[in-house]
C-alpha cells in the first residue's frame, strides 16, 4: 500500500525523532496563545538536540529542525521561529529497489563469479577463453576457502566452473594440477600454496616459554649472588 506525500513524511519523521516528539508537535496546534506556542515549539528544538547531539554538528542544523518541526504540525504552526518555514519539497514516496529474482547458484562464489563466467563466454579466441577459466578458477578457490574455511579439491573447481557455465568452460584436471594453474603466483615465480591456519597451541602452565628455559633460574643466581655481596661487610682501605 502506498502512503500519501504526507502521511509518508510523519512516518519518516517519528522514526527519525520518536513518536513522543511527534506527539509534543501535534498538540501545539491546540495553544491559543502565540507566546505560549512559541515558548512550547522552543523547548521541543531543545529537546530534539539534547536527545540527539550529532544534529549539532549538522549544517544549518536549527533551521532544518525547526522545517521538520513545521511538518510535523501539518504546516500550520504559527509561532515566531527564528528561522523562515516551508514545507519541504514532496519528493514522493521512495521508488522500490529492484532485487534480484534469484540467488545466486554457489552461494561461495557470489554473483561476480557468475558475471565473469558470462563475460568470459563472449570471448572468440580460444586462447584468450581458457586463460579467462583459469583466472576465475582460481578466484574460485580462493573465495571457496574465504567461505568454507576449507581447502577446495581442483577437481570440484572444474565441476563448479562447468556448471556455471553449462559446460562450456572446462580445463584439463591433469594440467591444473600439474602446473598449479589454480593457485596464486607469488613473486618468486613459484605458486604459494594454501595452508588452513590450525589454532595456536596453549602455552605451559608454568612460566617458562619455549626458548627461555633456564633464563629465569639464571636470572635468580644473579640477583641472589648482589644481596649476598651487598651483605658482606667493606675492608677498610689500606
Amino acid at each position: 500500500m502506498t502512503l500519501p506525500p504526507s502521511l509518508h513524511k510523519h512516518e519518516l519523521l517519528q522514526r527519525e525523532y520518536g513518536q513522543s516528539t511527534f506527539q509534543l508537535v501535534q498538540q501545539l496546534a491546540g495553544i491559543e496563545d502565540r507566546a505560549e506556542r512559541t515558548r512550547r515549539a522552543q523547548q521541543i528544538v531543545q529537546l530534539i538536540f539534547r536527545l540527539q547531539p550529532a544534529l549539532r554538528d549538522q549544517p544549518d542544523s536549527q533551521a532544518t529542525v525547526w522545517n521538520h518541526i513545521f511538518e510535523m504540525a501539518d504546516g500550520e504552526l504559527d509561532v515566531d521561529a527564528p528561522f523562515p518555514l516551508a514545507a519541504q519539497v514532496n519528493l514522493g514516496p521512495p521508488k522500490r529497489l529492484a532485487y534480484p529474482a534469484k540467488g545466486p547458484k554457489f552461494r561461495a562464489y557470489g554473483q561476480a563469479v557468475e558475471q565473469l563466467v558470462t563475460q568470459a563466454l563472449t570471448l572468440e579466441d580460444a586462447t584468450e577463453r581458457e586463460q579467462a577459466a583459469i583466472i576465475i578458477g582460481r578466484t574460485m578457490k580462493f573465495l571457496y576457502r574465504s567461505h568454507n574455511k576449507e581447502n577446495a579439491k581442483d577437481l570440484t573447481i572444474i565441476k563448479h566452473l562447468r556448471e556455471l557455465s553449462n559446460n562450456q568452460l572446462s580445463l584439463d584436471p591433469d594440467r591444473v594440477q600439474s602446473e598449479n594453474l589454480f593457485e596464486f603466483v607469488s613473486t618468486g615465480g613459484r605458486p604459494t600454496p594454501f595452508i588452513v591456519p590450525q589454532p595456536r597451541q596453549e602455552r605451559d602452565g608454568g612460566n617458562n616459554r619455549r626458548g627461555n628455559s633456564g633464563g629465569g633460574n639464571r636470572r635468580d643466581k644473579q640477583r641472589r649472588g648482589g644481596r649476598k655481596n651487598r651483605n658482606e661487610p667493606q675492608q677498610p682501605p689500606q
